[in-house]
């Protein structure tokens, strides 16, 4: 016997962290209220860690899709995979040099550029494309904001996300004893 309709099941899941945060912080604030022994210490640290997870929670919300689209992602130690029925492949992430929001596609699609190798398009919401948050997370210097912010938007034509920077002439240098 369901209890939730799917869409109320999915919206939930879909904000799964916030909803936890939320809870913690309330059960922090009553601890704090009673601030008796152990609990009156543990409360503050409770509610902080509450507080962050409730705003990792909203990224990671604003970036879930409804799903349901086509094909399956997976992101194993670094490598993306994507098994779609027309398309698919993989790509590490230190060999992404681009990553770009094509939105003249339906659905928009994540268009992950590799050198001498075709870019990996992955729709936005396939499924298991959440965990598509942290491996982008992972890559030096891309804004998390700037993407929900383009992800959100709705753009008709590509957007750069992020884009790998040429290593410096100091980074290329071998290091050695002077």
């Amino acid at each position: 016997m369901m209890f939730f309709r799917p869409e109320a099941k999915a919206a939930l899941w879909r904000w799964r962290e916030v909803l936890a945060g939320v809870v913690l912080a309330v059960l922090a604030l009553w601890w704090l209220a009673q601030a008796r022994g152990v609990l009156g210490y543990i409360a503050p640290v409770m509610l902080v860690g509450a507080g962050a997870l409730i705003m990792v929670g909203l990224q990671r919300g604003r970036f879930r899709g409804a799903g349901g689209g086509l094909g399956t992602v997976q992101v194993v130690e670094g490598e993306v995979i994507y098994f779609g029925p027309l398309t698919g492949g993989s790509v590490s992430l230190r060999d992404v040099q681009r990553v770009i929001l094509d939105g003249a596609q339906s659905p928009p699609h994540w268009r992950l550029d590799q050198p001498q190798q075709p870019a990996l398009m992955i729709p936005v919401d396939a499924d298991g494309a959440d965990a598509l948050f942290d491996a982008f997370a992972a890559l030096p210097g891309l804004k998390t904001e700037r993407m929900l912010a383009k992800l959100n938007a709705g753009a008709d034509a590509p957007v750069l996300i992020w884009e790998r920077s040429a290593p410096t002439l100091a980074q290329m240098e071998p290091r050695g004893h002077a």
